[in-house]
């Protein structure tokens, strides 16, 4: 092939070379493939490149009309699916770009004016990133609304609260539904940090140094929506803090999935049966016809793992790269991409099945009553009546051990065998050792008292 096809074919770079890319390297080095999906950011950095571009005088009228009105043509062929992607072409950038050319002529060339694709696309993942942590972080307080809903409805539910997977104390659902809420509050805070950290402009940093032209980056800046420009060109064209840091709050937002999908499996078999997950969000096992799997939360359990390892997979691309930007930056956004699509998937899957849990109450109440789960508050009360902690906890042992042989709870014990251990204990013991006077002692805030549950579900809702 000649020089000149070469250039036809390299449109961006041809003119330097003298032969024609390899098949398989141009292939390769395409990342046409998955960078498509910012087409519309892509089109969007461009009419604020090239309405800037007019505004300072570089480009005129007409070339201005050509290009906002060819890439209005384009952005509606992409749309409906009639637009030719092309791996010769390389990217995102340049397939419009081609496009843009072959539809207005050397107007579509002068796009390109004063701006590099490292600042390109650079703005253009910020521009996708920024749009989609606003889906993320909806998606998030829809969940949360699911979850204070149940809070409400299940604050009277007593369970056991756990601590080393051993029956601890005795705890609402309600509460333990409000737990999972201020995880995701801090999940959301973090994603909302993210994005205003991201939320600078790196047009107008070109390849590296910026532009000799007399471009105006606040121009380009407001009109994407943008704080402010990126301080430095340098910096502008290869920082990739920011997919990284959203990966970071990614990973983190699916490790309290994962803890809360092991709960939702753990209280959904057989042998806990606190809870029901309503058929839509199972499945059958084909040889075992009785199974019903918790198949949601056992999925978003797994691809935790798959969304921390393309932060791993994010913060080794960029740990060796010098200053300016590399060809490797070119991996960054397959990670991104695909912990975006997981995040989203599995906060949608939660936000729709959350509401429809269905606690059963016998199970849970039978299972709070295992394990002396009121131990806590006999020691509390013995130490409301004078005696030292440490002294109560040694009576409270003894009786432990004591209905461990009659194999019966505390409240089993009769008021002569808790005498036995300390004169101090008297009648009004029967309503500390049950399970609704251990919740309801805990009556101050973040307590997991129905009151406060309640109470709380109301300062929750106002936070979203």
């Amino acid at each position: 092939m000649s020089k000149k096809d070469n250039q036809q074919t390299n449109t961006s770079w041809g003119g330097r070379f003298s032969e024609q890319t390899d098949a398989f390297v141009e292939a390769f080095t395409a990342s046409v493939s998955f960078d498509q999906r910012m087409y519309r950011q892509d089109i969007a950095g461009s009419r604020a490149h090239a309405n800037m571009l007019n505004k300072v005088g570089v480009l005129n009228d007409d070339d201005l009309s050509a290009i906002l009105q060819g890439l209005d043509t384009i952005e509606k062929e992409i749309e409906a699916g009639k637009f030719d992607w092309s791996i010769a072409r390389e990217d995102v950038h340049m397939n419009i770009e081609a496009r843009l050319t072959e539809m207005i002529g050397d107007a579509g060339k002068r796009l390109h004016t004063g701006r590099s694709r490292n600042d390109q696309v650079a703005t253009d993942i910020r521009l996708y990133l920024r749009e989609h942590i606003v889906l993320v972080i909806s998606e998030l307080k829809r969940l949360q609304q699911g979850l204070l809903l149940l809070a409400e409805k299940e604050a009277d539910t007593i369970m056991p609260g756990f601590t080393h997977l051993q029956v601890a104390q005795p705890v609402t659902f309600g509460h333990h539904m409000l737990a999972w809420f201020e995880m995701l509050q801090r999940d959301a805070s973090r994603f909302a940090d993210c994005s205003t950290r991201m939320n600078v402009c790196p047009l107008g940093a070109a390849a590296l140094a910026g532009t000799s032209y007399p471009i105006d980056r606040e121009f380009t800046a407001k009109a994407l929506g943008f704080s402010a420009p990126a301080a430095n060109s340098l910096d502008a064209v290869s920082d990739r803090d920011f997919a990284i840091e959203f990966c970071a709050a990614a990973a983190l937002l699916m490790t309290h999935l994962s803890r809360m999908s092991e709960e939702l499996v753990i209280w959904s078999s057989a042998q806990f049966s606190f809870i029901n997950l309503p058929d839509r969000f199972c499945t059958g096992s084909s040889i075992m016809p009785q199974k019903k799997n918790p198949d949601v939360p056992e999925l978003v359990r797994g691809k935790t793992g798959r969304v921390t390892g393309n932060l791993v997979s994010l913060l080794t691309l960029m740990k060796s790269q010098p200053l300016a930007y590399n060809k490797d930056n070119q991996e960054d956004k397959e990670p991104l991409f695909d912990t975006l699509d997981t995040v989203l998937g599995s906060l949608r899957a939660f936000a729709d099945m959350v509401p429809a849990i269905e606690c059963q109450h016998a199970n849970m109440y039978a299972a709070a009553k295992q394990g002396f789960s009121t131990a806590t508050d006999l020691a509390d009360y013995l130490v409301r009546k004078g005696l030292p902690f440490r002294d109560a906890h040694e009576v409270v042992g003894k009786a432990v051990a004591m209905a461990l042989e009659k194999n019966v709870d505390l409240s089993g014990l009769s008021l002569a065998e808790l005498q036995s251990f300390s004169k101090l204990i008297e009648a009004e013991v029967t309503e500390v050792l049950t399970l609704e006077g251990s919740v309801a002692s805990r009556n101050h805030v973040g307590g997991t008292a129905p009151e406060q549950v309640r109470k709380a579900v109301i300062t929750a809702k106002e936070k979203l």
